[in-house]
């Protein structure tokens, strides 16, 4: 058997970790970061991938925590952590000055003027009475007078389409409501008169 007698090639040393593994006593590289804590969770453990399998298998976002922090973490975490209310809480009084209520439905009172409330008619006569009362409140929203025909209806809807689409507004919140306000208009005219 014969020797090689030339200059064996050494392999350079392997470079030490940029960060050591923080479980201590383990000198492999901490490549995987982990959260210290449900408080820190921007602050970061550096671990080797054992170490961060192991910590990630004993980790509970919801240690020392009560059942009602955690019912309630769950709650805000449902809405994204953005408040919630009941529906009709958030009405208050400096809500309503803010509200653009031109056909006085959260008045109370219609735009013709008439109130919402009852007066003792009967079921079937409130029931004539409110869909009497839509169909003026229809009318009103698109500025028309009976007879009229489905082309003029058509044709007074898209202009007003047209005219407060949200998207003509910039996205404007007070536009998306007029919309819908012009659509449920548009519907019962439609079914009223055509339907």
């Amino acid at each position: 058997m014969r020797r090689n007698h030339t200059n064996p090639v050494f392999a350079p040393e392997p470079e030490p970790p940029l960060r050591l593994c923080d479980h201590p006593g383990c000198e492999c590289g901490g490549d995987f970061r982990a959260p210290r804590s449900r408080l820190e969770l921007n602050h970061y453990f550096w671990f080797c991938i054992d170490h961060v399998r192991a910590y990630n298998a004993a980790w509970n976002y919801y240690a020392g925590m009560s059942e009602r922090e955690i019912e309630r973490e769950i709650r805000q975490d449902t809405v994204w952590q953005r408040p919630s209310w009941r529906l009709g809480e958030r009405h208050g009084p400096a809500y309503r000055a803010r509200v653009r209520d031109p056909f006085g439905f959260a008045d109370g009172v219609f735009a013709n003027g008439r109130s919402k409330g009852g007066n003792g008619k009967s079921r079937a006569g409130e029931a004539t009475a409110r869909a009497a009362s839509a169909r003026e409140q229809a009318l009103a929203v698109f500025d028309l007078e009976p007879p009229f025909t489905e082309v003029r209806l058509k044709a007074r809807y898209k202009v007003l389409v047209k005219l407060h689409h949200p998207d003509a507004h910039g996205g404007d919140k007070a536009a998306e409501e007029k919309l819908k306000i012009i659509n449920q208009a548009y519907a019962t005219l439609k079914a009223s008169y055509f339907g």
